[in-house]
């Protein structure tokens, strides 16, 4: 594996590279990463994959600053999963370049996240933008457990450039739990309860796909699981994922959901 820090060194190591596959993540990676960087390898001849934690997605400085980060760890695991490059940049290096505007939500798109996280999405767009510029990949792969990110990406990276980007399967843990790198910031009890959390998502879902004219029933268990796990949810919906809209009827859907245990903020669907 070819660890890279400049642009310079990038541009030389990939400059003749064709059918480039490109996973970016934020670092502390898990075996949901490793899933991406597999697919990567099996539909691309080479592969990418970037640890930049991107300060324009957080609309929280804290979170900035606790977002959980092991470098050292990640390069092992790259390194047993045969990756052809490590991209690891400055912000500097990242943003020094001024031609890219800063790409606005449509309020018809300022919805789940984009709601509650004021300029999340704009920041994510902007360094997606960024990289698929450097980089110029062939395929972006991202994983579904962020899929309100994967479609505006997708949307957003297609329409502009000259790539695909490919939505891969969310892995979870044995207790339903999608893996994520803020797993790691709750405690083992916190975890246990996410568990129980999921499963009560899941059987949600198959209760909507029973009741789907049911339009309370959403409330009744949001309600519910406030008061059994003594969580705070920030949004539960259930949407399709062709648009992202409310009509269910003959689309295949999802149920988002974002909540808080203690102070960790974590999100999923079903």
């Amino acid at each position: 594996m070819k660890l890279i820090r400049q642009i310079t060194d990038l541009n030389k190591a990939i400059s003749s590279q064709r059918e480039l596959g490109f996973v970016p993540t934020m670092g502390s990676l898990h075996k949901g990463h490793a899933s991406l960087i597999n697919s990567s390898k099996q539909k691309c001849k080479k592969t990418l994959v970037s640890i930049f934690v991107n300060p324009t997605q957080f609309n929280d400085n804290n979170d900035f600053k606790t977002y959980p980060r092991n470098l050292n760890k990640d390069i092992k695991l790259l390194k047993s999963l045969k990756v052809d490059f490590l991209y690891v940049p400055t912000v500097s290096q990242i943003y020094n370049n001024k031609k890219h505007k800063i790409t606005r939500l449509n309020k018809s798109e300022k919805i789940l996240c984009a709601k509650f996280r004021k300029g999340h999405f704009e920041g994510v767009l902007n360094v997606m933008g960024r990289f698929t510029d450097i980089i110029k990949p062939k395929n972006i792969f991202m994983g579904e457990k962020d899929y309100q990110q994967f479609f505006l990406a997708r949307n957003f990276i297609e329409r502009k450039y000259k790539t695909k980007v490919i939505a891969c399967k969310t892995v979870r843990d044995v207790n339903k739990v999608a893996l994520s790198s803020r797993n790691s910031l709750l405690d083992l009890e916190s975890f246990k309860k996410a568990g129980k959390i999921s499963l009560e998502l899941i059987k949600l879902k198959n209760l909507i796909k029973k009741n789907i004219k049911d339009k309370k029933l959403i409330k009744k268990i949001k309600d519910d699981l406030i008061k059994k796990f003594k969580i705070k949810i920030e949004y539960l919906e259930c949407r399709n994922t062709i648009d992202l809209k409310t009509n269910l009827k003959n689309k295949p859907f999802k149920i988002f959901v974002a909540y808080y245990l203690k102070n960790v903020r974590l999100i999923d669907n079903f």
